[in-house]
């Protein structure tokens, strides 16, 4: 027997509702060699700067002044390479971005990435809706003694799961009312038309 009707539409809903918290450096076409030494140049000043006794770099931290530096895309690069905060699946003007947007692991960085703009270096540091690939930890934030961050629960993702079947039976039984009113009032007008 096939899944539960209400399952069926709880993972549609949350497809339909997938979002992601990501930033990405931009780099030329043909490039994936200087996107592999500036992400082990990333990846290296974090090992630095966690085995000093100074304040530790948080990995988003680094990555936004690496993208400010080197990133081509000047709508992101003034930002730190931020694409976007929540925004939904589809925001990323590239398709092959957008869907690397939500597969690479939360937190990691990912690249060389080619697109049809260049070569792209990623890091995605929230995501929703997206429970087979996250579970239920699905931001990253600063933490003690690591740099890179450790993945909690996000508040939004969590209302938004408690949400999904309260919405669905809210909307149903608005449009079913709906329905119901506009059926009777169509009925009473053909009803006064035919007499």
């Amino acid at each position: 027997m096939g899944k539960n009707p209400l399952e069926k539409i709880q993972n549609d809903y949350r497809a339909l509702t997938r979002r992601v918290t990501a930033r990405h450096i931009l780099l030329p076409p043909n490039s994936e060699d200087a996107c592999n030494q500036l992400k082990l140049s990333i990846l290296k000043k974090m090992d630095n700067n966690n085995n000093n006794d100074s304040e530790e770099a948080f990995i988003v931290d680094v990555f936004a002044d690496a993208a400010q530096k080197f990133s081509r895309d000047e709508t992101t690069n003034y930002r730190g390479g931020l694409i976007g905060e929540l925004v939904p699946q589809g925001t990323c003007r590239s398709a092959i971005l957008d869907r690397k947007c939500f597969e690479v692991p939360l937190g990691s960085l990912q690249g060389p990435i080619e697109s049809e703009f260049g070569i792209h270096l990623l890091l995605v540091t929230e995501r929703t809706n997206c429970p087979k690939l996250d579970g239920r930890k699905t931001r990253l934030v600063p933490s003690k003694g690591s740099g890179y961050g450790v993945l909690v629960p996000s508040s939004v993702a969590a209302k938004e799961e408690s949400q999904v079947t309260s919405d669905f039976l809210l909307g149903q039984a608005a449009f079913w009312a709906f329905a119901v009113i506009a059926g009777g009032l169509l009925a009473e007008l053909v009803a006064n038309i035919v007499h």
